[in-house]
């Protein structure tokens, strides 16, 4: 995406956009090739959503013609929307799993020719963590995801985030330590609404303290070392305690043991 034009890209605008990219690609290819498009990451959570109001890009898993991305820049052209706009950058990550399609929902179908698709919430978590990126909203993507089912009577368990690790990424311990160390003390701590505002505070706090470490040197920062960089940055300072604290391992609370009956003595009868 261009670093020199960001726009705030909302579940309406969304909606807005992809319609636009159906009726384009019908128009350039016709009905009898479909396509597929299976969101991720922000935009996932915009759809899905209400506790996140926008994204600066949208990611997605695009299965279609080569023509697509022709469309996509048509579109992007015509509403000035940036280079990128609408990407698959992200299969080049790490939390890309060519298993997600088969954990992905069905969502929209524009034009009787273009499907949308999302990715199912324990899922979306899962990719999240796999990522855990301190300083953009994937922690608290996954507070507001657990918060939001909280609310609905439909809890996530660990059970659930566990096995959607496994199945994306074949097995848990594959997972960042401190990712695993999050969403093991979030789960224990149970206040996702509570918890979801602060780590907001904390990644915002984070970033400007990253912002601030490249104007003082420039180009040290790289996708490899940033979660470090952050890190090291926050021991300098008080500025996101909270979000460095939900990153380390906590010990496992001690059960009290039950309470031993008294020994009572039998007294020998005279």
């Amino acid at each position: 995406m261009s670093s020199e034009k960001q726009i705030e890209f909302t579940k309406e605008n969304i909606d807005t956009y992809l319609k636009e990219v159906a009726k384009e690609y019908r128009k350039q290819i016709g009905k009898n090739m479909p396509a597929e498009m299976i969101l991720i990451g922000g935009a996932s959570v915009l759809v899905n959503y209400g506790f996140r109001d926008m994204t600066t890009d949208i990611d997605a898993v695009i299965q279609a013609p080569s023509v697509m991305k022709d469309v996509i820049n048509r579109v992007g052209d015509r509403y000035d929307l940036p280079n990128g706009w609408l990407n698959q950058d992200f299969v080049r990550t790490e939390s890309y799993s060519p298993s997600l399609s088969r954990f992905s929902e069905y969502y929209k179908t524009y034009s009787n020719v273009l499907t949308i698709r999302t990715v199912a919430a324990e899922y979306l978590i899962a990719m999240k963590l796999r990522s855990g990126r301190q300083y953009k909203s994937d922690l608290s993507d996954v507070l507001g995801i657990l918060a939001e089912h909280e609310k609905k009577a439909a809890p996530i368990t660990p059970e659930q985030i566990q096995k959607a690790v496994i199945d994306l990424y074949g097995d848990w311990n594959t997972m960042p330590e401190a990712s695993r160390n999050f969403i093991s003390n979030v789960m224990r701590d149970g206040n996702f609404s509570e918890l979801y505002a602060q780590t907001i505070i904390g990644e915002k706090e984070t970033k400007e303290l990253l912002i601030g470490f490249e104007q003082d040197y420039p180009g040290v920062a790289k996708e490899a070392n940033v979660n470090e960089i952050a890190e090291n940055l926050q021991k300098k300072t008080s500025r996101a305690s909270l979000l460095a604290q939900l990153r380390e391992r906590r010990p496992e609370p001690k059960q009290q043991e039950p309470a031993k009956k008294p020994k009572t003595r039998n007294n020998p009868e005279r």
